[in-house]
């Protein structure tokens, strides 16, 4: 009996290129998340200081009142 050959022939491709995509790992997109999100947290929280103690150099009660129910969710722990 004769062994049976397989042929490839590649023909080139002649439309749009097609760029793969990797799936990032699902604990670098977890690490990535919360890095970013404590960041964000953390110029938030500088940012409601600064104006917390610009309202209060100013004199302006009804800023400071504003924004400090603001930072209470900062600060809550």
């Amino acid at each position: 009996m004769k062994k049976e050959k397989i042929v490839y022939r590649f023909y080139r491709y002649q439309g749009k290129s097609i760029n793969a995509k990797r799936e990032i790992p699902y604990e670098l997109r977890l690490f990535a998340r919360l890095i970013l999100d404590e960041l964000c947290f953390t110029w938030n929280k500088i940012r409601l200081e600064e104006d917390l103690n610009s309202s209060l150099e100013k004199g302006n009660k009804e800023a400071f009142m504003k924004l400090s129910e603001a930072y209470r969710h900062f600060v809550w722990e």
